[in-house]
């Protein structure tokens, strides 16, 4: 009996082990809470948006954020299995999908497009779209800016090649445009509210009859094959859904709380949050049909390596609760 009592606690002992070697199966199997490894950028702000919505309140797992300056560093940080979870725009996800990334749209919103701008200086000679060939124009190289620049110059008879693209994070890009090293930024509120409100920026073009305003939620592949990660995950999306609600009742509290968190001068955010409402979808046909308009933009003009599917990395899982 000493020996079978002996045997019996080794397997547990060689169980537990084994379960704490993952945190989805650890969260599962002994009552350990998940851990979800989130990114952030301050064009999102999407921890602010959780936390002045309530949403960040009796969770049944942790979060851990992190910060990243635009969605194409986060979803590198995602492949290389540093997150779980991020939010990004619409190119991100093609460029990452392009470079064999292990990614997975599981959410989407769509944004107002009014934020979503090329500008120039208060005082620069440009007036039309046709006038930016030859020009420096700063943009996030595989950003939601990157394809908004895209389908504008496209849109007006011009092409990638006719500029001068200058690759640059939102902070570097807004110093080159205040001092003259570039000539038009391509560029997403709050930091299209922060140019016009620091250096009286003039919008050439916003979004409107170009882009989509897709805001998706994007997974680590291999965090959706562990049932109490997905399950998180799942939770996160509705959450999520439920601050863009609150988001759109409560205008001016959302602002408040936006500044407050992310720092932002109160009238940089009263001039972006109205124009930024969300509308929550489903992940349907017709999104994966606007998505993938995107994609073979930037195959058609070169900016990535072959084809990207849509429908091949969309998880469609937690669409109930979409409007």
């Amino acid at each position: 009996m000493r020996r079978i009592r002996a045997l019996a606690l080794a397997v547990v002992l060689a169980c537990a082990a084994a379960c704490g070697g993952s945190g989805g199966a650890a969260g599962a199997a002994d009552g350990g809470r998940v851990t979800l490894r989130v990114g952030d950028q301050k064009g999102t702000g999407m921890q602010a948006l959780l936390e002045a919505s309530g949403q960040l309140e009796n969770l049944p797992y942790e979060i851990e954020w992190s910060q990243f300056t635009s969605g194409p560093p986060m979803l590198e940080a995602v492949n290389a299995g540093s997150l779980d979870l991020g939010t990004v725009g619409n190119a991100p996800p093609v460029f990452a999908a392009a470079a064999g990334s292990k990614i997975t749209i599981i959410g989407v919103s769509e944004k107002g497009l009014g934020g979503q701008a090329v500008v120039v200086p208060s005082g620069s000679a440009i007036t039309t779209v046709a006038a930016l060939k030859g020009k420096k124009i700063a943009v996030a190289k595989g950003s939601s800016a990157n394809f908004h620049l895209l389908a504008v110059l496209k849109k007006n008879g011009l092409s990638f090649t006719d500029v001068s693209p200058q690759y640059l994070q939102p902070s570097d890009a807004l110093a080159a445009l205040s001092t003259g090293r570039v000539d038009a930024w391509a560029i997403w509120d709050p930091y299209t509210a922060q140019a016009q409100h620091q250096i009286g920026a003039r919008i050439l073009a916003d979004a409107t009859g170009y882009a989509n305003g897709f805001e998706f939620q994007i997974a680590a592949t291999d965090a959706l094959d562990e049932p109490a990660r997905a399950k998180a995950l799942g939770d996160f999306v509705a959450r999520v859904r439920r601050a863009h609600t609150w988001a759109n009742d409560h205008p001016t509290q959302w602002g408040e709380v936006y500044a407050r968190l992310t720092g932002l001068p109160q009238d940089v955010i009263a001039m972006a949050v109205p124009r930024n409402r969300y509308t929550d979808l489903e992940l349907d046909a017709d999104v994966i049909a606007r998505e993938q308009q995107v994609a073979d933009a930037f195959a058609e003009a070169g900016l990535i390596p072959g084809t990207v599917r849509i429908a091949d990395i969309t998880d469609p899982r937690y669409n109930e609760g979409a409007q």
